[in-house]
């Protein structure tokens, strides 16, 4: 069985999470540039096997797609071809933000961690992949 990585895909840093080889446990892996994503894909599942690449799926409160989507489809269009092998799937990532946040506050990140938005973002992508998780059992 491989890993599943998740992505919570920004214009400025793409926070980047991963699963154990048994797919339980979602863990914050790397935040890097937007530009970097798909050679970071292509080396890391050439070192770990990956069955699947789960992507963030912006969505407003009242159900349509955020702004930011229409940078995500282009990123997508580039991510498939590019990497045909690994399956993509869309994930609703409402709320990790602000869960983010929380999460970090509740395991005792300072103030300064917090206001790092590689940390924000990576923690985001870790909370992305436990909600597809937890959504396939």
């Amino acid at each position: 069985m491989g890993r599943i990585l998740a992505l919570d895909y920004g214009t400025k840093r793409v926070g980047i999470a991963v699963t154990d080889p048994l797919q339980i446990i979602a863990t914050a892996l790397d935040t890097i540039h937007p530009n970097d994503v798909i050679n970071f894909i292509v080396n890391y599942s050439q070192k770990e096997s990956v069955d699947l690449i789960v992507v963030g799926l912006p969505i407003q409160m009242n159900g349509q797609p955020s702004e930011s989507e229409m940078h995500i489809k282009p990123f997508l269009k580039k991510l498939i071809q590019q990497i045909p092998s690994i399956p993509v799937v869309r994930y609703d990532e409402r709320y990790t933000t602000k869960m983010a946040i929380s999460t970090m506050i509740e395991g005792g990140y300072k103030k300064k961690q917090r206001q790092d938005k590689k940390n924000l973002d990576s923690m985001s992508a870790t909370l992305i992949l436990q909600g597809y998780l937890l959504s396939t059992q």
